[in-house]
């Protein structure tokens, strides 16, 4: 990986070091599949809306969705048949209860939700059967697009659900008796468990969390998996709804649409900014991942990624990549202009937080790629950068200094600086600069003015 984008990685190594030895939590071995799992397997992985990936420990380790599949057929039900067609038939209200509880409407008999098992079994059976394409081959190809390669089964993990799914048998079988099931109950549970046993890793859910959270686009393929207002619906009901009774508490402290399965897997997505993931399949009573939860709540603090905080800009972040050589420059002898052909010039506006400050640090990188020269970062138009970005910013500009490349900032109001008085650079941070000018002028070894 290019030294700037490092930073994003690093957050996530951290984590990783810091939640491996949690050891709380049990394996769900109701499913007796899911308890030969390995116990102590830990991936986080990050997807940002420009399709860059970030991840650490066993992101690319295979598992089985289990419920984090719901909002993803969720999603696909709501495409077919629309909002209110399918909240004739599924409510969107909190249940405040665990994910296998009965919560049935006394009149109407729906579910209270599609991110509990009642309403998830309803949700997969709404959705179409056809002999060209089977109920399951649309919930299989809706999946696989979400995650941007083609997913499968996991047949092991899939007759170990059946052997011993009794209780959603039984909560299908309750839905029919108060007549809002709308086909037989065995089939409509036989294809719940096998969406539950698809397979996947830490990197594909980022992903799908990722194309919920870029309005149903994926980031790493471009297709338009749902469309924009099916993406918004999944997320608000994920924000309230996900986390079953802990849903409430979750939105509170880590402040992001999320959703668990009894697997270890554990998404959560920033509307407009990036897909999430962990795995881990030491579970705590609710059935969600123990170091997922603490590694993904550390990460919302640390980054500044709660929903309810105000997010810069995202899309204008980053006004220009180009070579100094490529920028006017008055009376530039022929020599200086083969000079500024190697220093990378990229330029910022806006106010600068983590999503911004991993645009810029992406940006950095791809300047680089155009010549393995100096750097320059032009903030002259930024009107703010938090602790994080700047944090993040000084690391990547600090790591390509110790790759052996001269860096500057063009940095007019000093916003890379450490606040607080008796603050001292390190030795890796960039030279700071007024003007843009002066800083390619130093990158060059001409005068900086």
């Amino acid at each position: 990986m290019s030294p700037a984008a490092e930073a994003v990685t690093d957050a996530l190594r951290e984590l990783h070091t810091r939640f491996a030895g949690l050891r709380d939590g049990r394996l769900a071995d109701y499913i007796p599949q899911l308890a030969r799992t390995e116990p102590d397997a830990f991936g986080l992985a990050l997807i940002s809306m420009d399709g860059h990936r970030y991840s650490a420990g066993d992101a690319g380790t295979p598992f089985t969705m289990q419920s984090v599949s719901k909002p993803f057929v969720y999603a696909l039900a709501l495409s077919v048949l629309g909002l209110d067609e399918v909240c004739r038939w599924v409510s969107a209200e909190p249940s405040g209860e665990a994910y296998n509880a009965i919560s049935l409407e006394p009149d109407t008999g729906r579910p209270d939700n599609a991110m509990v098992n009642a309403g998830a079994i309803i949700t997969t059976a709404l959705i179409p059967d056809t002999p060209d394409t089977p109920r399951f081959e649309r919930i299989l190809d809706c999946l696989s697009r979400f995650a941007g390669r083609r997913l499968d089964v996991d047949e092991q993990v899939y007759a170990s659900e059946a052997a011993t799914g009794d209780r959603n048998r039984a909560l299908a079988y309750l839905i029919r008796s108060t007549g809002p099931l709308p086909v037989d109950p065995v089939a409509a549970v036989e294809t719940y468990f096998r969406q539950c046993a698809v397979r996947v890793t830490a990197l594909d859910l980022a992903a799908m969390a990722a194309t919920l959270a870029n309005g149903g686009v994926n980031p790493l393929t471009g297709d338009a998996v749902v469309p924009e207002p099916v993406a918004a619906q999944v997320l608000a009901v994920m924000a309230t709804c996900g986390m079953y009774d802990a849903s409430g508490e979750w939105l509170l402290r880590v402040g992001l649409p999320a959703k668990s399965g009894v697997s270890g897997g554990l998404i959560a997505a920033g509307p407009a900014r990036f897909g999430l993931a962990t795995y881990s399949p030491r579970l705590d009573p609710g059935g969600t991942s123990v170091r997922g939860r603490a590694a993904l709540g550390a990460l919302s603090e640390r980054l500044g990624l709660h929903l309810m905080h105000n997010p810069a800009l995202a899309a204008s972040t980053v006004t220009l990549v180009a070579t100094a050589g490529d920028l006017p420059a008055a009376g530039a002898a022929p020599q200086d202009r083969a000079l500024r052909e190697r220093v990378g010039v990229v330029a910022a506006q806006g106010a600068i937080d983590f999503t911004a400050a991993e645009r810029v640090l992406y940006a950095l990188d791809e300047s680089r790629t155009r010549s393995a020269g100096p750097v320059v970062l032009d903030l002259g138009q930024v009107t703010g950068v938090d602790r994080v970005a700047r944090a993040m910013l000084r690391g990547g500009l600090g790591r390509i200094a110790a790759d052996g490349a001269r860096t500057a900032v063009a940095d007019p109001a000093r916003r890379l600086a450490l606040p607080g008085p008796g603050q001292r650079d390190a030795p890796t941070v960039p030279r700071s600069f007024v003007t843009r000018e002066q800083a390619v002028a130093w990158c060059t070894g001409g005068p900086a003015g």
